[in-house]
């Protein structure tokens, strides 16, 4: 398995005594951008986990007649990259001990309740940067979060909260596509974006082909069929499967339009088009290119000049572990080049 620890995860005490531009004019600038980074990362963290949890109970909840190997909370606690931390606050990987971790746990950095926690904290520190409907979706979204932490829930209330943190980050995103200024604190926002769902995207990926299915589970089999089904649901695509492919669900294909196909909001070819673009318009904006630049275009030419069939030929496993220590890498190289 790769290690699924997040990479870049911002300190917030340590982050406020950074940012200091290397060209002076800028300094401000860095400071704001790197909020705006942050936060569009958290917020689209915290909808993941959503989906990871929401995907998890549908597995769990498959008739018996599918016999799964009882791993879909421990391949959660995988794909939220949290298995060391879990491990030593939990150690057993059932339903209410995941969903508690992931959810509200505040020893969990990346836990939903942590996420907007940090997202809203990186708002307020840039509160002149954001439109007032972007600040109104996070701030009201904690102030009900702390509603929903008071609640004793059960699945059915569960699954509601889940649903409402999707929802905040449909419109925090909305808004902030719909009103911000086209300059570089939004393509700064959208680079937090695309970093981040790139990085969700290959995990999800690699958690099904590695962990899900049991030994004993014949690979098409009926289990298998219903953990992709619920893999293309989790990254909202099984319509769009179907629209491109017109095929029963195949792992292959799956593969394809998650990774390879541009067409596809989550998949890891869109996200890098994406990068590379708000990358190019940093780089004319301040008149410069450099390794963020170049490693961004790197990945993208690899992913439009590859075939899934040579992919699953030398390993999806591997691609992906090595496609996600390259992303970290990119986001590392993000914060050395502007926000640092």
């Amino acid at each position: 398995m790769p290690d699924f620890s997040y990479g870049g995860t911002q300190d917030l005490a340590a982050g406020a005594q950074r940012l200091v531009s290397k060209r002076p004019d800028l300094t401000m600038l860095s400071r704001t951008a790197d909020s705006l980074y942050w936060v569009s990362r958290y917020v689209e963290r915290a909808e993941y986990l959503a989906r990871i949890l929401d995907a998890t109970t549908r597995l769990t909840n498959l008739p018996s007649a599918y016999g799964g190997a009882g791993t879909e909370w421990h391949s959660a606690v995988l794909t939220a990259g949290c298995e060391e931390a879990f491990a030593k606050a939990y150690g057993e990987a059932n339903e209410r001990n995941v969903c508690d971790f992931l959810s509200f746990s505040p020893d969990n950095p990346s836990s939903i309740r942590n996420c907007l926690a940090l997202a809203r904290s990186n708002a307020r520190a840039v509160r002149t940067a954001l439109t007032s409907e972007m600040w109104d979706a996070l701030n009201g979204a904690w102030l009900e979060l702390q509603r929903f932490e008071k609640k004793r829930m059960d699945r059915e209330e569960f699954a509601r909260f889940l649903d409402w943190v999707k929802n905040v980050s449909l419109v925090f995103d909305g808004s902030a596509y719909r009103t911000m200024l086209r300059d570089d604190g939004y393509w700064f926002s959208r680079l937090g974006v695309y970093i981040e769902r790139a990085d969700n995207t290959a995990r999800i990926l690699d958690v099904k082909y590695h962990v899900l299915l049991p030994d004993t589970e014949q690979v098409g089999g009926s289990l298998d069929y219903f953990q992709w089904t619920t893999v293309l649901r989790e990254v909202s695509a099984l319509t769009a499967y179907h629209w491109v492919y017109r095929e029963a669900v195949k792992p292959l294909l799956i593969a394809d339009l998650l990774i390879l196909n541009r067409r596809m909001p989550r998949s890891l070819a869109a996200c890098y088009e994406n990068i590379s673009r708000f990358l190019d318009l940093l780089g004319d904006a301040y008149g410069r290119q450099g390794p963020a630049q170049r490693q961004a275009r790197k990945t993208l030419a690899s992913l439009s000049n590859t075939q899934i069939e040579t992919i699953f030929e030398g390993g999806l496993h591997e691609f992906i572990s090595d496609f996600i220590t390259e992303n970290n890498r990119l986001g590392g190289t993000i914060i050395d080049q502007y926000l640092q």
